[in-house]
């Protein structure tokens, strides 16, 4: 009797997820005056200009990157440390670019950034929290903004993402930088053209060891530098987090607190919200090993850093069920001693890929053989988008983890030039940052189906398919 009653309640739990969403993440009404930004193209800007908050680890690359793209001014620069200022406009000069207007002082110093009237691109590349609260004011300044992953760390973020980039009608694109990848691409246009048949799974994953980094800090790194000590040097333990940021998140959550390199590639594969959308997760994680491990062997037994709880779980494995009854696998593990992987996986009635841990695609009839190497370069070839062709060598010139972060401030900027629709827009941005808070709720109540809100408020099929995304 006990065992039926378990069934039953479990029952009941699964059809709430799966059929009208709970009270607590039924989709507030859109406020009125507001409409969709579904397929949305702003007016064109021939010459953009541009201003980064944030051009430390992540933000100093795009400086550098955005010097290779034309039409481009780069004309503010915000950070808390002024070594990283100093580099950032090295990186201008080297590149014969004018000197950009430097905002330091306090954490509010990005606002006057943000307040600029000579400003159309606000580029942001920060720590995960000040993510939504510096999109969300850049918008309402008239602004469009390109965010780091995750855009938002909670559901009341993600909405105000959502209602920001709605009312004000500016463009928010997470700046998911591993849907550009050259496999990810070529992957999507085989899925788009059939080649996989009915694509039915997918898998996705960050696997990635950051102990180090955890546990390395750029302010003390950094502190010995002083202005006018002449030319910029590189400084000894510059690889780290600013004030410890993403080892405190580990410190004070758990589930997966990184999805979107993943989820981000697949999720367009499915054309989650342009036909299908994410329905309800589970999600578990391991108990947390890895980082007082690490922190014992590093720093020793009597230790703060080993004597800390970390409430992050080395492995997460997160499963998602869509509306038209697909599936996709999520991981995430940053703790661990193990190879780098994305896993991206694609699994169809026709065929299947993957890239991590070795590269593979199989077509039927013969699926059960993995083509020859000859044979999957041909055809990942066959299947490249033509902006890729065309572009793709200065890409791989410039870099950015293989080019594909170059791909990806170019085609932002080719699109807002053109005035065309964003390869991502906000309900990317919020979908695939959801994941961060729902998880972390799965977890803590011992793996129970969460229901994720619909953020287009009931929009996902009114655009069929994300075919159109790469096409202009």
């Amino acid at each position: 009797m006990k065992n039926f009653t378990f069934l039953l309640f479990a029952a009941v739990v699964l059809l709430g997820c799966r059929g009208t969403q709970t009270e607590t993440y039924r989709e507030p009404a859109r406020p009125d005056g507001q409409a969709d930004m579904l397929g949305y193209a702003a007016d064109p800007i021939p010459v953009l200009r541009v201003g980064f908050i944030g051009v430390g680890m992540r933000g100093i690359g795009a400086v550098q990157r955005f010097t290779y793209i034309d039409g481009v001014e780069i004309k503010a620069i915000c950070d808390m440390e002024q070594y990283n200022l100093d580099r950032a406009q090295k990186v201008l000069a080297d590149r014969g670019r004018e000197p950009a207007t430097e905002y330091i002082g306090d954490s509010e110093s990005w606002k006057e950034l943000c307040r600029r009237d000579d400003l159309d691109l606000i580029y942001i590349c920060t720590d995960w929290v000040t993510h939504t609260p510096m999109a969300v004011y850049s918008m309402e300044q008239g602004k469009h903004v390109a965010v780091e992953v995750p855009a938002a760390t909670t559901i009341e973020e993600c909405w105000q993402l959502v209602n920001t980039s709605e009312r004000t009608r500016r463009h928010c694109m997470m700046l998911e930088n591993c849907c550009y990848d050259f496999f990810e691409l070529a992957t999507l246009n085989m899925a788009q053209q059939g080649v996989f048949g009915e694509v039915v799974h997918v898998e996705g994953a960050y696997i990635h060891d950051l102990r180090e980094l955890n546990f390395n800090d750029r302010l003390s790194a950094n502190s010995s530098y002083q202005p006018g000590q002449g030319e910029v040097q590189k400084l000894p333990g510059l690889s780290g987090y600013y004030d410890y940021w993403r080892k405190r998140y580990n410190e004070e959550h758990s589930g997966n607190a990184y999805p979107t390199h993943g989820l981000g590639p697949v999720c367009q594969i499915l054309d989650i919200h342009r036909g299908d959308r994410m329905e309800y997760l589970v999600s578990v994680s391991t108990d947390q090993f890895g980082m007082t491990e690490y922190a014992r062997e590093r720093f020793g037994a009597d230790s703060p850093e080993y004597r800390q709880e970390y409430r992050m779980g080395d492995m997460n494995t997160t499963l998602i069920r869509t509306a038209k009854g697909k599936t996709i696998m999520i991981q995430h593990d940053v703790t661990s001693p193990r190879p780098y992987s994305r896993l991206h996986v694609v699994s169809g009635t026709k065929g299947f890929a993957q890239k991590y841990p070795a590269t593979q695609i199989a077509i039927e009839p013969n699926a059960h053989y993995p083509l020859g190497r000859d044979e999957m370069d041909a055809m990942l070839a066959e299947y490249e988008f033509p902006f890729v062709t065309d572009i793709k060598e200065l890409a791989r010139s410039v870099g950015g983890h293989g080019g594909m972060d170059f791909i990806m401030d170019y085609r932002l900027v080719y699109c807002l030039q053109n005035g065309l629709p964003l390869d991502q827009d906000v309900y990317d941005a919020a979908e695939w940052s959801c994941l961060v808070p729902l998880t972390e709720e799965s977890v803590l109540g011992g793996g129970k189906p969460v229901p994720v809100p619909d953020f287009t408020r009931g929009g996902w099929q009114k655009i069929q398919g994300y075919r159109h995304a790469y096409a202009n």
